[in-house]
Parts: C-alpha cells; structure tokens; sequence
C-alpha cells in the first residue's frame, strides 16, 4: 500500500485522525488506536507510526494523533493533561460513531497521561447482572469511553516515576545530583516535573503516581487499566538518557534480564520479551531495604495487573544516543532505526 493510499484530517477535537482513503475500509474500520505523545512532543512525532499502522491493517484501525497537549501544554501536570486528553478521545468518538474497540499507543510520559485518562473514561459493567440477554451483552463489560478496552501500550515511559537511583541517566546515578534534582525539577518542568518526582501534595493528597495506584473518587485509575485485553511496555535497556531501564518496564533492579543481541532479522533491535502475570501480593521485605520506598510500592502495585514487557537495545545503531525518541520513529525520512519496534507492535497487535 502507498503513502498516497494513506488519508489525513485535522479534527475538531485537535490532532489529526490517519486512515485510508479506501472508503469500504474507512466504514469498516472499527478500532480506535490513540496515540500520545511525551514531554514537549506534538502529534508529528507518531506519523510514521500511524501510517504504518493504516498500511498494515488498512480495513480495521483508525488512527487518532493526539494534539491537545502539545509542546509547553506537556509541563501543565499529568493530570491537567490527562483531563484534555479524555475530552480529546470522547470528542473524536463522537466523530466517528462506528468505532467498537479502543487502543492507546503512549510515548513516555504520555503513557502515565494515557493512564490517567483511561481512568477518567472508564465505565464500569453494567451492576444489572438479571439481565443476561445477547443484546446487553456489551453493557455487562467495562468500557473505555463508551469502546471495548484492548491494547494499552507505553514506549519509554517512566511508570514508577524519575526519583529512584539512575531512573533518569543523564544524571549518571550520582547521588547528589539525583537528590539536587528532586528540589529543581519544577522550575523546569514546572508541575510535570512534581509529578515525575514524585513531590506533588495537593491539599495534602499523597503524589498523584502513588494515587493512581487505586482507583481514586471518580477516576478509576486501576479498573481501566484492568480492562484492557493486554498492556505491554517498550522500554530501553540503555542510551536512554531521559527514561531509567527499571522505570519504563516496571521492574525491580534484581528483576532486570540479561539480554544479548538480537538475532531476528526482522526484529533486529528486540533483545528481550517476557510475559508478566498478575502478582497481588503485599510488599516483600526481603526484595528491598527500605520498606517504605516508593519505588517498590509503585512496582507492587503496578505489577497487580498483567504486562507484557518487550526490552529495546540501540546499542549497535547510528541513533543510539537518541534511543529515548528512536523508539518512537519520528520520521522515516532521517532515520528507520525504531522502524522494527513499530512493525513489532503491528504484528502482536490484538484487534
């Protein structure tokens, strides 16, 4: 299929929906996949994405770019963005109303934006369980914005937040500037920052990644996540200089595989793949020294949920110092580093 077979529209709701221009295709597309961009990002930077995505499934997805949290609009808090991102959703549903599934593809900390979002556009089962007719099957399952939840999947997002040990590289691991880091961040990436360091109280509420934990008043935070048919994470086991190894797959540091070059062809830059199953279980003492570390207890609570984690390497690319944004293919023109990773997550794409 041809770029020229690849249509585009501004929406209203902002952002620019991808799809093909083949109008059978167009009516029978019924899937929704939304995608995120991270911290001072725009919609531009998943182009190549959403277009390979329309190729491949031509007749079966209709992809959104995200626009409504944009550039400085990325600094305004998760939260703030993740209340725009759910209005954005609801409004391009409302566009298209033959949409049936949804799916989020989120750039670093546009998945914690995603998160949050899901939470806002989360309708639990219907509570009416007397009536099991085949017409009110769908209302007896979770919704996300009125659509069946499927895919949930974050590249290089930093889930257990920016604050632990080496969870932000460029700092080198160095105490004293992780620590220098905690107290400046905001005046930076102003309520962003807070929240990725976890240094946000508002009105005397714990950080809002801690909160998110839960489903919290109106924001099911948890049962959305839950809903999704499966969840996974791309994350970079190095030369990522923005996003930790640990923060993006939501593991421990004992839990960290040892990975060696890949030797699939068509996936040249995945060294590493597992499967996750759920884990409710209390906080292992035995697994960290300090009981009380946030970082454990965003990973506990994390890992209450299945994930699918897939561990990236750019250490043999001519873009490894650029893995951070690689991951994501900007634009197939400069560089096709990350293009794998992309045609990776097409292929194990549940519809």
């Amino acid at each position: 299929m041809k770029n020229e077979d690849i249509c585009s529209s501004e929406t209203v709701a902002g952002g620019e929906n991808v799809f093909s221009c083949d109008a059978s295709d167009v009516s029978s597309a019924d899937h929704l996949v939304v995608m995120v961009n991270g911290i001072l990002g725009s919609s531009a930077d998943w182009k190549f994405a959403a277009e390979q995505f329309v190729k491949s499934l031509p007749d079966r997805v209709f992809v959104h770019r995200s626009e409504r949290n944009a550039a400085s609009q990325t600094l305004d808090g998760v939260d703030v963005m993740g209340e725009r991102l759910s209005q954005e959703v609801l409004e391009v549903i409302k566009e298209k109303p033959n949409l049936r599934k949804i799916s989020f593809v989120a750039h670093s900390v546009g998945g914690l934006v995603a998160r949050y979002a899901i939470g806002r556009l989360y309708k639990p089962p219907s509570v009416n369980s007397g009536d099991l007719s085949v017409e009110n099957c769908e209302d007896a399952k979770a919704t996300i914005g009125g659509l069946v939840p499927i895919n949930f999947i974050t590249v290089a997002t930093p889930h257990l937040g920016s604050r632990g040990n080496k969870q932000v590289p460029f700092l080198f691991g160095v105490s004293a500037l992780e620590k220098t880091a905690v107290l400046v961040i905001h005046w930076i990436f102003r309520r962003t920052g807070r929240h990725l360091f976890l240094t946000d109280n508002d009105e005397g509420k714990p950080p809002l990644l801690k909160r998110m934990l839960e489903d919290d008043g109106d924001c099911y935070f948890m049962s959305a996540l839950r809903s999704f048919h499966r969840r996974v994470t791309y994350a970079n086991v190095g030369y990522d200089h923005i996003v930790g190894w640990r923060t993006s797959s939501i593991r421990r540091n004992i839990e960290l595989p040892k990975w060696e070059d890949s030797v699939n062809e068509k996936y040249p830059h995945i060294v590493y793949e597992e499967r996750c199953k759920a884990c409710d279980f209390e906080q292992d003492s035995t697994v960290v020294d300090n009981p009380d570390d946030v970082e454990e207890e965003l990973v506990t609570g994390l890992s209450r949920v299945s994930w699918e984690k897939v561990d990236v390497s750019f250490h043999n690319s001519r873009s490894r110092f650029a893995a951070h944004s690689v991951i994501q293919v900007k634009n197939h023109n400069l560089h096709t580093d990350g293009a794998d990773v992309i045609q990776h997550m097409i292929d194990h794409f549940c519809l």
